[in-house]
């Protein structure tokens, strides 16, 4: 194992322990419990949201595999073959990562105890707007796509390329569903939060606080 490859590792203990650790804090000081994928869903979007935890479990066991240089693999060679493989493009990943774990971070924090994992359709808190969510409505799934990335630019494998563009459409589909549960549950609060902050990230120097007229 190289530098990179501790690096690759390291991250994937800090977005897990961040994950698991915010969980275990929301249902022993709150008495919340944050994973709702499936519930209150059936057909194709409860089988959805559960495939995305699915395959993210195949996806972390791979990226294990790989950091680790082991001698097998979950997918046959073809997927295993190295697309780019140098210093710049692994520390271009290693940025993503730090990335993806800093905007994850400072989502939960954010986030405070309305964050969940999945579409909440019966305990949802009040419509979160300040914090990293006034520069981006979907900050946990950029931050992900950022982490995704970042492994792309470390390991170079086809999987880990065909996995970030698999995520990145798949967030993207998922952030569409959960758009038009919040315009049901949050009506025109919502509606103002969207034309003022941007579906991933928003940079303007000219901002005003939410739900001002100019």
């Amino acid at each position: 194992m190289n530098f990179f490859d501790y690096f690759q590792m390291a991250g994937l203990v800090v977005y897990i322990a961040l994950l698991i650790g915010r969980t275990i804090h929301l249902r022993v000081t709150r008495g919340v419990s944050s994973f709702v994928l499936g519930a209150g869903k059936s057909g194709f979007p409860a089988a959805l949201e559960i495939s995305f935890f699915l395959g993210l479990l195949i996806w972390l066991a791979e990226a294990v595999l790989a950091a680790l240089h082991a001698p097998f693999r979950i997918f046959p060679p073809a997927m295993e073959r190295i697309l780019i493989d140098s210093v710049v493009w692994k520390s271009l990943g290693s940025f993503g990562l730090v990335s993806g774990c800093g905007l994850f971070a400072w989502s939960l924090i954010s986030f405070g105890a309305s964050w969940r994992v999945g579409i909440d359709t019966q305990t949802a808190g009040p419509l979160v707007k300040d914090g990293v969510f006034s520069f981006s409505r979907n900050p946990i799934f950029l931050s992900i796509d950022l982490f995704f990335l970042g492994t792309f630019l470390i390991l170079g494998s086809v999987f880990f390329l065909a996995a970030a563009i698999l995520v990145a459409v798949g967030m993207h589909y998922q952030i569409l569903q959960e758009e038009k549960h919040l315009r049901k549950m949050y009506g025109e609060a919502y509606r103002v939060y969207c034309e003022e902050t941007a579906r991933y990230f928003s940079c303007r120097l000219d901002r005003k606080p939410i739900g001002v007229k100019r």
